[in-house]
C-alpha cells in the first residue's frame, strides 16, 4: 500500500507510516485486494511479488491462494515490513523504493494493491513493470481513484489555505488516469487486459470516521511534513471540513463512498 521513499514520487523521505492506523480498516482495505486476486487467471505461478505490501494483509491472500509459490513482499516502509514480518507468512520481506524496483528474476505475478497511485510517470512505470513479467504472467493492480471526492478535494483545499510551501509541493494533479488510458498503456505489452472500476460505499463507525480513514493513507505525507502547533492546526482545519462534508447518519454511522480502479494485464 505504501508509496516510494523519494520525494519525486510524491511523498517525502521522512514520511512515517503507522501500521496500526492503516489496519483500523483492515477488512475494508483488504477486500479490494481479494477481488483483484480473484480475477487473476493463473493456477500455480512460481514467482510472485506483492509490490507495496504494507503490513502483509494482501500478501496473506496471495500465500493462501498459491501456497507453493516463492512469495516476496516489497515496501518502502520499514515500519510496515516489521509488522508484516510478525504475520508468520511464508514470504521474503524486502525494503525497496518501488519507484525503481526491479526483481532479480522475471515474475509470474506482480500484484500491487493501493500503491502505484503514489508514483508519477505511469507510462514509464507500467512499461517497466510489464518488462518484469514472465511470458504468460500477470500484472495485477488496484489503485484508489477517489481524488475527486470531498475527502481528497478538502485535503487539497486545506493545504492551499495553509500557505505552506512544503505542503503545496506535495500536491499531485491527477495521480490516477481514466481506465482507457491504462488500456492504451498496457495493450502493447499484453495479450489480455481486464480493467474495471468499483465504487464501494464504506459504512464507517466512530467519531471523525473519514478523518480516521485518511489518517492512514492520503493524509500521511502532509502530517509527516509538519510538526507541533503547525501540524495540529492543519489537522484541526481538515477535520472540521470533513465533519461538514460527511455528517453522521441517524444511527451514528458515516457513509463514505470510495472508488477504486482495477486492472489485470497478461503478458504475451
Amino acid at each position: 500500500m505504501c508509496g516510494p521513499a523519494t520525494a519525486r514520487g510524491g511523498i517525502p523521505r521522512t514520511m512515517s507510516w503507522d501500521p496500526s492506523t492503516y489496519l483500523k480498516f483492515d477488512d475494508k482495505r483488504t477486500r479490494p485486494a481479494g477481488e483483484l486476486l480473484a480475477r487473476i487467471p493463473l493456477d500455480a505461478p512460481l514467482h510472485v511479488t506483492d509490490l507495496g505490501c504494507g503490513p502483509g494483509n494482501s500478501t496473506a491472500l496471495l500465500a493462501a491462494r498459491w501456497p507453493e509459490c516463492q512469495l516476496v513482499g516489497v515496501d518502502s516502509s520499514q515500519q510496515m515490513l516489521d509488522k508484516a514480518a510478525t504475520t508468520g507468512l511464508p514470504a521474503r520481506w524486502t525494503l525497496a523504493d518501488i519507484a525503481n524496483w526491479r526483481p532479480d528474476t522475471s515474475q509470474d505475478v506482480i500484484f500491487s494493491n493501493a500503491a502505484l497511485h503514489w508514483l508519477d510517470d505511469h507510462p514509464a512505470l507500467f512499461k517497466r513493470l510489464m518488462g518484469c513479467i514472465s511470458t504468460g504472467g500477470v500484472l495485477a493492480v488496484q489503485m484508489p481513484n477517489n481524488f475527486a471526492a470531498p475527502s481528497h478535494v478538502l485535503l487539497k483545499e486545506t493545504v492551499l489555505e495553509s500557505g505552506s510551501t512544503r505542503l503545496k509541493d506535495l500536491l499531485r494533479p491527477d495521480p490516477v488516469s481514466p481506465p482507457e488510458t491504462y488500456h492504451r498503456l498496457l495493450a502493447p505489452y499484453c495479450t489480455e487486459t481486464d480493467i474495471w472500476e468499483t465504487a464501494y460505499l464504506q459504512v464507517l463507525t466512530g467519531d471523525d470516521a473519514v478523518f480516521a480513514w485518511t489518517s492512514g493513507t492520503a493524509l500521511v505525507p502532509f502530517v509527516s511534513a509538519l510538526e507541533g502547533a503547525e501540524r495540529d492546526a492543519f489537522v484541526a482545519a481538515y477535520k472540521s471540513k470533513l465533519a461538514q462534508a460527511y455528517p453522521p447518519e441517524p444511527d451514528g454511522t458515516t457513509l463514505f463512498p470510495f472508488r477504486r480502479l482495477f486492472m489485470v494485464a497478461r503478458q504475451g
